[in-house]
């Protein structure tokens, strides 16, 4: 190991972040970087444990603990601190396709499951990785493969997230001719329109994908495949019951036979992109929207704009209410401070998670305890008080004489065992009804699986989820020649297990095409 004495010697020191009240006035990435010399010492505080969970990616206790791509993180930690950070992103490169998506978005497993952590605060392995690919980035040490021999064979991508990228990238460097279907104007799923840009700066999506165009990959954007007029919703996106829609789809159409038969192979990673939505009277209110939706279009605006007009009249002067937690809640939060909103309550079914590991959520398990992100800081900052209220819902949404929102009934939820399937629930606490302001809700209740008309065109069996079913540890659907990765397979999940997903099943599909593998 680096230094056998490091995680004695050195406290974890995190990178800088610019203070809420400069980081609001702007959509710029807040998180700074260590100098090299003290991120050095950071990565000497790894223990180079005999068994290193950070790199494990098991199942326990049905959580994962550790890395989903299996990264050899000690070994990486070992070369950061000798200063090789070439060697380091030789090492990292050989199990990650895009270190610069998870070193700014991951909530960092490895770290939870970190040894370190046991008894102290864990190795900063997150920072470590940006440290190691930006490095990588600034000194021309990355660089898309391109194939010296091409197979013949030709593979249609349908999406452009993680996934559908991971994918993209292993089956182009086998010499396979790749060609990616995006439903939006640019590349990245929901890295682009899902992930607000002071979390995600676009221009590193930019980078990568300026690369993996060099190196032969085609990429063919608004094209909605599955889309067709006989299509379980006539190709449009699902719709949004009693609002309008952020979101249009301009997309042009394209029928999944026309791919099937173009391609020798199709891997769908189009995503979870299904959201779920809130049942209670009112809902036809104008003022309501998907969290995506909202995220997408303020990302977009600003995107066409170069940054050079915010669209402020989607919140400013408002009373927000987001409904919902998790990474998108507080995406929300984040983006409507920084479009001035006049206040924003953000509500959460669930009871406030514990400040600490409780006795039934030992170390390796994910640990279940509070999580404060940069949004509830910054709200915090601003009006006072975490937005965060937990067990509570929306009981009704109120509209004025021209249809628009203006107030939301929220109720108190309390625990109660369900008297039909014996399972505990989230019941109203009657006499809890409260009225509060509201002009903007932003509904962040996770999604429901893929959409409809996409598998229904290619005509792949579904699980009760709605994901795409297949056999276990597998990717090909019940079409031959038709493969599925990502959260349209699993569900919704995190960026690194899409990466996973797309690297995995890169390999069956080569397989599948050139009766062996050397993904």
């Amino acid at each position: 190991m680096g230094k056998p004495t490091g995680f004695l010697e050195y406290e974890r020191v995190d990178a800088p972040i610019i203070e809420e009240e400069k980081r609001v006035k702007n959509f710029d990435e807040f998180h700074g970087m260590l100098p090299i010399d003290k991120q050095r010492e950071q990565a000497a505080r790894c223990m180079d444990c005999g068994v290193p969970f950070c790199q494990a990616g098991l199942m326990i206790a049905g959580m994962v603990s550790g890395c989903p791509l299996h990264n050899l993180i000690p070994e990486t930690n070992e070369l950061v601190y000798k200063g090789k950070l070439e060697q380091a992103y030789n090492r990292l490169a050989i199990t990650h396709s895009f270190p610069e998506f998870t070193s700014r978005v991951c909530p960092a497993l490895c770290e939870a499951a970190c040894t370190c952590s046991l008894h102290n605060e864990a190795v900063t392995v997150k920072e470590n990785e940006k440290a190691i690919i930006e490095y990588a980035f600034e000194n021309g040490l990355v660089k898309e493969e391109i194939p010296q021999v091409r197979t013949g064979k030709k593979v249609a991508v349908v999406g452009s997230g993680p996934s559908g990228l991971a994918a993209a990238q292993l089956l182009n460097r086998r010499g396979h001719e790749v060609t990616v279907y995006e439903r939006s104007d640019r590349a990245g799923g929901l890295l682009r329109y899902g992930i607000p840009n002071m979390k995600l700066d676009k221009k590193v999506i930019d980078r990568r994908i300026a690369m993996m165009e060099e190196a032969g990959i085609k990429f063919v954007y608004n094209a909605n495949v599955g889309g067709t007029a006989n299509a379980g919703n006539s190709g449009k996106e699902n719709s949004n019951v009693g609002s309008d829609r952020l979101s249009k789809n301009t997309a042009t159409n394209i029928d999944a036979a026309k791919l099937k038969e173009d391609y020798d192979s199709v891997v769908l990673a189009c995503g979870a992109s299904n959201p779920r939505d809130i049942a209670a009277p009112g809902r036809d209110a104008k003022g309501i929207y998907f969290a995506v939706d909202f995220l997408g279009t303020v990302t977009k605006k600003l995107l066409d704009s170069d940054f050079k007009e915010y669209p402020f009249e989607m919140a400013k002067d408002k009373d927000v209410i987001v409904i919902g937690g998790g990474d998108t809640g507080n995406d929300c939060v984040g983006t409507c401070m920084r479009l001035g909103a006049k206040s924003i309550l953000q509500l959460e079914m669930m009871p406030q998670a514990a400040a600490k590991r409780l006795p039934n959520n030992p170390w390796p398990e994910w640990p279940k305890v509070l999580k404060t992100d940069y949004g509830q800081e910054e709200a915090a900052w601003k009006f006072g008080s975490d937005p965060r209220m937990y067990q509570t819902t929306v009981k009704e949404f109120i509209k004025d004489d021209k249809g628009n929102l203006k107030e939301v009934v929220i109720v108190s939820l309390e625990p109660k065992k369900d008297k039909k399937t014996g399972r505990i629930i989230m019941a109203e606490k009657p006499g809890t009804e409260k009225t509060v302001p509201a002009q903007l809700v932003l509904i962040c209740a996770g999604f429901l699986g893929s959409e409809q008309y996409v598998t229904e065109n290619f005509g792949v069996e579904t699980d009760q989820r709605t994901n795409v079913k297949t056999e276990c540890g597998k990717h090909a659907t019940s079409i031959p020649g038709v493969y599925v990765a990502g959260d349209m397979h699993r569900g919704q999940s995190l960026v690194v297990w899409a990466i996973a997903e797309g690297r995995s099943v890169a390999k069956e599909v080569d397989e599948a095409l050139m009766g062996y593998t050397n993904v």
